[in-house]
């Protein structure tokens, strides 16, 4: 027999157009827009799974989820809002639904939430893992894919270990598929790392160079067939911000927020960091490693003390050539590098199109750039784009595993070129 959804809004249209959306795709319906005549039906009719709305005429959307879980703890309950915030959506994960859903409702996200609600109830009544892989506080992932003990690069310092002292939810754009996306943070503890995992499918894609897939205008990773685009701009902050053990649930690519990473910082500031009883170690660079492909174009990183990048950037009018030096510091980072943005050209923008990328640019989330200048924005810096240069550098460095100790020197390079060195230096150093 097909599956059986409840479907609960205060809003006619959604429950119309929801319940025909899921009939086309072989699932049966039944709705309403009352959250005391939900839990009756759930009661009499026990649905495969629910679609929840945050506000309802007659009782609070959190209450009846409450109430449903408590009816059945492995009721399996997407929340929808159009109006909710990050906290209403990380309460309602913590109390138990599988995933969060703003309005207006994607095609594609109410079904992959959908069928990831379907197959971790049915995980969990078989008594297998879920298949979203809840990786909590007491569990620890796999580490294989980190540089082995002993590694001479590695060093243990006196500085904690990190991770985010509650879970968090972040709602937003995918820069390059253009899809409404979304992601949740969850605590990890130490010596775990940082890992992603694929929703609803619930790959687990750990944030290592063996997980790189591609690099073109951005860095995506791959593992058993899904990917997790987009990832530098996050990993940017948890690299600056010393953050070491983390799990990040996404729906395919980060979001993409306003185009730098300073969404995230706040969002990591708001949640708070936590200590761990363990230490840090650092991949500490032993001698200098560097790629040149002729020209003017080259990327270099050497000993020192602490992570530094020197970045020159050289383009066209209007931009034109632009140097900037940073040693990476927590509040140095979101002061001077958090807030640059992610930028494009006008006349690049065919050629993206083909390559199926920057569907999700936008007026507020990118820097767009015409023949004579900034044509959507107002610069935030006026060498905003070596800076963000400087932004996807820390990010993808980050991808050594570790947090990083050297320094880099880099002309008119990109995300290629980041992920080539770090290879050329994990294969020196093996």
């Amino acid at each position: 027999m097909k599956p059986l959804v409840l479907i609960v809004d205060d809003e006619q249209g959604i429950l119309t157009t929801l319940s025909h959306v899921l009939e086309d795709e072989g699932f049966r319906t039944i709705t309403t827009r009352s959250g005391e005549e939900a839990l009756q039906l759930y009661r009499k009719r026990r649905p495969a799974a629910v679609f929840l709305d945050i506000w309802l005429p007659d009782r609070d959307g959190l209450e009846t989820l409450k109430r449903l879980r408590e009816m059945d703890p492995n009721a399996a309950v997407i929340m929808i809002s159009g109006h909710g915030t990050a906290p209403t959506a990380v309460t309602s994960i913590k109390m138990g639904a599988y995933d969060y859903l703003e309005k207006p409702l994607a095609y594609n996200r109410v079904l992959e939430a959908l069928n990831g609600a379907l197959a971790a109830r049915k995980a969990v009544a078989g008594g297998e893992a879920a298949a979203h892989l809840d990786l909590g506080k007491g569990s620890e992932p796999p580490r294989q894919y980190l540089p082995p003990p002993g590694l001479p690069l590695l060093q243990a310092t006196d500085t904690p270990q990190r991770t985010i002292r509650d879970s968090t939810v972040i709602y937003g754009l995918g820069l390059h598929s253009g899809s409404r996306t979304g992601m949740t943070m969850q605590p990890l503890p130490p010596n775990s790392g940082i890992h992603f995992l694929t929703l609803p499918k619930g790959t687990q894609i750990p944030a290592h160079l063996d997980s790189v897939a591609e690099t073109e205008y951005a860095t995506t990773l791959s593992c058993e067939g899904e990917s997790i685009r987009t990832v530098e701009h996050l990993l940017a902050a948890l690299h600056a911000l010393g953050v070491t053990n983390l799990l990040i649930k996404v729906h395919g690519e980060i979001p993409v927020l306003d185009g730098s990473a300073l969404g995230f910082c706040e969002r990591l500031a708001e949640v708070g960091l936590e200590e761990q009883a363990a230490p840090r170690e650092e991949l500490v660079v032993d001698r200098r490693y560097e790629i040149t492909e002729g020209g003017e174009k080259s990327l270099a990183i050497e000993p020192a003390e602490v992570f530094s990048v020197s970045y020159r950037l050289s383009y066209p009018a209007p931009v034109g050539e632009q140097f900037f030096e940073f040693t990476l510091s927590p509040g140095a980072f979101e002061e001077q590098i958090a807030p640059a943005r992610t930028f494009g050209f006008m006349r690049d923008l065919p050629m993206m199109n083909e390559l199926g990328l920057g569907s999700g640019g936008r007026l507020d989330n990118c820097i767009l750039i015409g023949e004579d200048g900034v044509i959507n924005t107002d610069l935030r810096f006026p060498d905003e784009f070596v800076r963000h240069k400087i932004l996807d550098i820390i990010g993808d460095f980050y991808l050594l595993g570790y947090p990083v100790r050297g320094k880099v020197t880099a002309s008119l390079t990109g995300h290629r070129d980041n992920i080539k060195l770090q290879r050329i230096i994990l294969g020196a150093s093996a």
